[in-house]
């Protein structure tokens, strides 16, 4: 029995119904595509001017015929009672419900109606199909957080095993902790490793140092997907040697949907079934292929709750070789509450220089994670997992790097510690800055 989809069939979620729409979505030609798309824009508006008072009142002045003159909503703007939020006829009873996880610093609880959220995983089992993985019979070993209450605890495991996976602490990352983790690889026929980027490249690191590649252990393995943090270039050549399997980049977001997904030609090919994404500038224009800007989407699904013209917090830029039907995600660069702001007014992409201190601080060897927090705007603190302490000329060389890509005159100060702190979900952080621009 396909468990998977017999749970979601079990709560009232058309799946069956959901892989119907997609696969006659992926059957129209490039001209049926393209007004697809400009009609499924115009018809969830239309949907929300007439069904949803709260969209209503953030768009006094929207003219359908004008896409421009769609507003673009924020984070802020959904941070009031979820019931205030919901479209006629909708109610907490009757859709789906979940909270994003605040990591863009204004978290809200959302709601999705039942054929939407459905929409959602048939779009999530086509892609993971690609590389023929599938929910009802393929075994994943999770690299997740877990909720710590009782009850949480154990709905997630009940999840678990009806999705056939198996659930490793991303709160553990010692040496004894992955010791036990290939035991479990050993005696169980994983097919995919799922989860947390920071995690599973501690992971690989364990494996390199001891020497170890994962599918000799684990034969059935076929690949790595991993999501909700940034993979950088170095780490995914390192999981894929000591993995010996493809390493696939996810992106998504708990209260749209898997927003991309890396193809077989290495490419971040964006949904364009269900979304309708756009890089806007700061005055929510659309910019040209190529540069970055606001990353921008619009479910075309939900009719429980709007998400249109909906600004998820990060900045990206459309590749020069998207199409309507295969729009490609050329880069993703981070939150825009990831930008640091410097003494002379520059501003920099926070992760930016967080890649160039990573280059030169896993050169000891001696350092396994590290995070960069801004204080001030002149003050920034690298805090550093290691055995040891960083040496003073390693120091001063991060030091010196940082300086020539951002600016001079920076205070830059180390700290040591046993572990990092992660996020209750159990995601890592890697820059955050705690400066505001009216600092």
């Amino acid at each position: 029995m396909n468990l998977f989809d017999f749970s979601l069939k079990l709560n009232g979620y058309p799946l069956k119904e959901a892989k119907t729409e997609l696969a006659s979505i992926q059957k129209k030609t490039d001209k049926d595509f393209k007004q697809y798309i400009g009609q499924k824009r115009y018809d969830i508006v239309a949907y929300h001017l007439s069904q949803n008072l709260f969209y209503k009142s953030l768009a006094p002045n929207l003219n359908l015929d004008n896409w421009s003159s769609v507003p673009v909503m924020t984070k802020k703007d959904l941070q009031q009672p979820l019931k205030e939020r919901l479209s006629t006829g909708f109610t907490a009873k009757n859709v789906y419900i979940n909270k994003t996880s605040g990591s863009s610093g204004d978290p809200f609880i959302f709601a999705k109606d039942k054929f939407s959220h459905a929409m959602t995983w048939a779009i999530i089992q086509d892609r993971f199909g690609w590389y023929n993985l599938d929910f009802n019979t393929s075994r994943q070993a999770r690299f997740y957080g877990i909720p710590l209450d009782k009850k949480g605890y154990y709905k997630e495991r009940f999840k678990d095993s009806l999705s056939k996976r198996f659930r490793f602490s991303v709160f553990d990352l010692s040496d004894d902790a992955f010791a036990k983790h290939i035991k479990k690889f050993k005696s169980t026929a994983f097919e995919y490793i799922n989860g947390y980027t920071s995690s599973i490249v501690q992971f690989a690191k364990f494996l390199e140092r001891q020497e170890l590649i994962l599918r000799s252990i684990c034969p059935t393995l076929k690949a790595c997907v991993v999501t909700s943090e940034m993979l950088f270039d170095d780490d995914k050549r390192l999981m894929e040697n000591q993995f010996g399997v493809p390493v696939i980049n996810e992106y998504g977001a708990s209260e749209l949907d898997l927003i991309a997904f890396q193809n077989h030609n290495n490419d971040w090919q964006l949904n364009s079934e269900t979304l309708f994404v756009e890089i806007l500038d700061d005055d929510d224009n659309t910019l040209p292929v190529g540069k970055e800007g606001r990353v921008v989407i619009t479910s075309l699904y939900n009719k429980a709750h709007p998400f249109i013209r909906y600004d998820i917090g990060d900045i990206g830029a459309l590749s020069e070789k998207s199409t309507p039907r295969i729009p490609i995600l050329k880069t993703l660069i981070g939150r825009t509450n990831d930008i640091a702001i410097l003494p002379s007014g520059k501003r920099a992409a926070g992760l930016t220089f967080y890649y160039i201190t990573k280059s030169i601080i896993e050169d000891d060897g001696n350092v396994k994670e590290f995070v960069i927090e801004q204080l001030e705007k002149h003050r920034f603190k690298i805090i550093y997992v290691s055995a040891k302490l960083l040496s003073e000329e390693k120091k001063q060389t991060i030091i010196k790097a940082m300086e020539n890509y951002l600016e001079k005159g920076l205070t830059i100060t180390f700290e040591r510690q046993d572990q990092l702190k992660r996020s209750k979900s159990g995601k890592l952080k890697q820059f955050t800055s705690f400066v505001t621009s009216t600092q």
